[in-house]
């Protein structure tokens, strides 16, 4: 595709995994889940901030931002459209400068290792649990889904099953780790979504809840759980 046809495009137009895949300059990229990922190996805390810092310069001056997680031997980036919630040329452009900035400064990409897990949680009405899990994980509701507001933690959907009825024979279940003085209002709050207190055992460390079709969670908090130290 010529820059011309990618200057006439929409910006807001989200674009589909076939277009994506088809652009070149992308080798860095890999795209699913609506966004485009990237992987950088810098090799040290020092050079992961000075290609962040590039970065944030070019995302400044395009007017759109990705999401950057920085830790000592990589930086991640995300790069999606949020206004339209898909990639669109705005982040294949954005993408480029990105990956010629990793470039400038000798760091190399690891597409291989990119990757998003997903939690699927398998209900007859979505309708009738969704509230209570956005309640006790303190997320915000979407489409089918509830999704952690910051954007740290992996979001929740609901996968239509009409015939996942009676009782749940659950093999595992979500913790979800607060500070203490946050445990009792997520867990009053996720009974007044419709959720059912199950335990209270082992108070404070985790309270048991369960939704309305049963589906467990734990609200837990380092109190009683850490070891003690002297």
């Amino acid at each position: 595709m010529s820059e011309r046809d990618i200057q006439d495009r929409d910006p807001k137009q989200p674009l589909r995994y076939p277009e994506v895949v088809a652009e070149e300059g992308l080798d860095d990229w890999r795209f699913f889940l609506m966004k485009l990922h990237a992987r950088f190996k810098t090799g040290s805390f020092a050079k992961g901030l000075e290609l962040v810092t590039r970065i944030a310069q070019a995302a400044e001056e395009a007017d759109h931002h990705p999401d950057v997680a920085l830790t000592y031997p990589q930086v991640d980036v995300d790069l999606q459209s949020h206004d339209v919630h898909g990639v669109t040329s705005r982040d294949l452009a954005l993408a480029r400068r990105i990956s010629e900035i990793a470039a400038e400064l000798g760091v190399e990409a690891a597409p291989r290792e990119v990757s998003t897990l997903e939690l699927a949680l398998d209900v007859p009405d979505a309708g009738e649990v969704q509230p209570f899990w956005a309640a006790v994980l303190g997320y915000d509701a979407g489409p089918g889904d509830v999704v952690d507001p910051g954007g740290r933690n992996n979001a929740l959907w609901f996968q239509p099953a009409p015939d996942a009825t009676g009782e749940v024979q659950q093999r595992f279940h979500l913790d979800i780790v607060v500070p203490r003085e946050v445990a009792e209002e997520r867990v009053a709050a996720a009974v007044a979504a419709g959720g059912t207190l199950v335990s209270t055992d082992d108070v404070p460390a985790f309270w048991v809840l369960a939704d309305a079709h049963g589906n467990k969670v734990c609200v837990c908090t380092a109190d009683g759980r850490e070891p003690a130290t002297e």
